[in-house]
């Protein structure tokens, strides 16, 4: 196996799987090696393996970075570069090797769905353009098609008996054992079972792509009945990821359609099933090791008040019972609050805002009355109750991994005797992708805002007439 320099560098060619997965790993040992000489030494950080796969905590917040930050970043973007360039390259000819389509490239740049891409490309062996998909050497005799039914149903029935038992295992691994709810739970998996239920699908014979995004999907959903008949999770929560899940088991599926399609790669079925099954566990076991630090998010909402800030205050430091919620997601199982409580006055004091699931403590940090009411929080309560068909189940996710770490009130007096009323809290989520789990969060804690907020008004304005 020969490796020329200028190689690397051509989009031209093609490249055989021996030598494109040992160019990835040196490269891949490399880069991540350079990396972290990098941030350790020039910039004093830490950095390891993680790093690679969670982009958006900083990108989302690349508009406030410091100047040190920005130059780390521009540092390790510019450091990217050539490698971008080479593995796109490689990973292009490896396409053109195995006879498959080039635009799977871009999952080159999919993170965690990329390594599997990169696992899968190891296994496809070579094979030339002009050889025809006509030939009918499928693998019937072999003891993992044997059990494969030709008929459509039968196919169907046997794709669906592996994958979702074999799902739901791997979310026991993932929720029960090493207790994430990250990118190997909510991409990953939907990704893998999608792709797996496909290949099962059409190891026979050939299936149509809405025939293989179709079981995919079921596949996904049947998961998702199965967690909630077990009591593994709930109904909300399933709601919630959905969105998330369908979609990439429908990617999966139609990535498995494009391999079933190809006849001569179902030699190799059964190895790319084995990595199907132990990709997921890894990924959770490498997001378990490397436990990676949540970012901090804001939340503001604000609402005009026809009051004075000094009648507004009394409201926003203690509020009497607020009246049940007509809010669906409340209604749902969301915490909703129900009153506040203080003991004391001044800093130092401890508000009680009391939820449908437990009381939020804060210790209130800044009184300046009647501007701003500053509070940290060292106690929070469940974000929610499942609904499910059971009296009563406990997940892990609902202890720790959606918790705030303060708020505050601001009020700014307006003309005309009126107040704004500004309310912000900051919260940490240990869901991954972060960036969908936030578009949840987000939308959850201003609809409490609001909640609070809008009774605050009344109760001022009512008063006051």
């Amino acid at each position: 196996m020969k490796i020329k320099f200028t190689d690397l560098w051509s989009w031209s060619g093609t490249i055989d799987r021996g030598t494109y997965a040992l160019v990835g790993l040196v490269g891949f040992a490399l880069k991540h090696n350079l990396d972290r000489l990098v941030a350790t030494y020039a910039f004093h950080r830490p950095w390891g393996l993680f790093n690679y796969w969670v982009p958006v905590r900083e990108a989302a917040r690349i508009t406030g970075l410091r100047s040190g930050d920005t130059v780390f970043l521009g540092t390790l973007i510019v450091l990217a570069l050539p490698f971008v360039w080479v593995g796109v390259a490689l990973t292009t000819k490896r396409l053109r090797s195995a006879n498959l389509p080039p635009q799977l490239v871009v999952l080159f740049f999919v993170p965690f769905l990329n390594l599997l891409f990169f696992l899968l490309l190891c296994l496809v062996p070579a094979r030339n353009s002009a050889a025809t998909e006509l030939e009918t050497d499928r693998p019937k005799n072999s003891s993992f098609a044997r059990i494969i039914p030709e008929s459509m149903l039968g196919s169907a029935a046997i794709s669906l008996l592996v994958t979702v038992p074999a799902g739901l295992g791997m979310v026991l691994i993932g929720v029960r054992l090493l207790t994430n709810y990250g990118w190997g739970l909510f991409v990953a998996l939907p990704f893998t079972m999608g792709f797996a239920a496909a290949l099962i699908y059409g190891l026979r014979q050939p299936r149509s792509l809405s025939g293989c995004v179709g079981i995919a999907c079921l596949s996904t959903t049947l998961l998702g009945l199965g967690l909630l008949a077990l009591a593994v999770e709930g109904m909300f929560c399933l709601m919630m990821a959905m969105p998330l899940a369908l979609p990439l088991g429908a990617i999966g599926g139609s990535f498995g359609y494009l391999v079933q399609r190809r006849r001569w790669l179902h030699k190799g079925s059964p190895a790319f099933l084995s990595v199907l099954l132990i990709f997921v566990p890894g990924v959770q076991w490498m997001e378990h090791v490397a436990a990676p630090v949540p970012p901090e998010y804001e939340v503001r909402s604000a609402i005009d008040v026809q009051a004075p800030p000094e009648k507004v205050w009394r409201q926003v430091v203690a509020f009497a019972e607020i009246p049940p919620p007509k809010e669906w997601m409340f209604r749902a199982g969301i915490a909703y609050p129900m009153r506040a409580e203080i003991l004391g006055s001044g800093p130092g004091a401890v508000r009680h805002c009391v939820f449908s699931t437990g009381a939020f403590v804060e210790p209130i940090e800044v009184w300046d009355e009647p501007r701003t009411l500053k509070f940290s929080v060292t106690s929070n309560p469940a974000p929610m109750e499942e609904w499910t068909p059971y009296s009563h189940i406990e997940v892990p996710h609902l202890h720790g991994f959606l918790v705030s770490n303060g708020g505050q009130f601001v009020l700014t007096a307006l003309p005309h005797g009126r107040t704004r009323l500004e309310g912000t809290t900051w919260y940490r989520h240990t869901l991954w992708p972060a960036a969908y789990w936030r578009l949840w969060s987000d939308a959850i804690i201003h609809q409490i805002h609001l909640r609070v907020l809008k009774h605050i008004r009344d109760e001022v304005e009512s008063s006051a007439q």
